[in-house]
């Protein structure tokens, strides 16, 4: 987290992400993880990830898939 804080929605309740935090997403667990913001302050974080256009983010909760694959 570079600012604000974002609750980080799972199966195991929501920690807050606040500036200085950082989480990990499991490789292939399916948990469903996403961030919300649910404060009235805007949040900045920095996402680091694969490039590899064979890889998919699900966010299965929330019914989201987002290829890595640019474009």
């Amino acid at each position: 987290m570079r600012g604000g804080g974002l609750s980080w929605v799972g199966d195991r309740g929501e920690p807050l992400l606040k500036a200085g935090d950082c989480a990990t997403f499991a490789k292939n667990r399916g948990s469903g993880r996403h961030m919300i913001n649910r404060s009235s302050v805007t949040a900045r974080y920095l996402e680091v990830g694969s490039r590899n256009p064979k890889n998919v983010i699900t966010c299965s909760e929330i019914d989201i898939v987002s290829p890595n694959a640019d474009g």
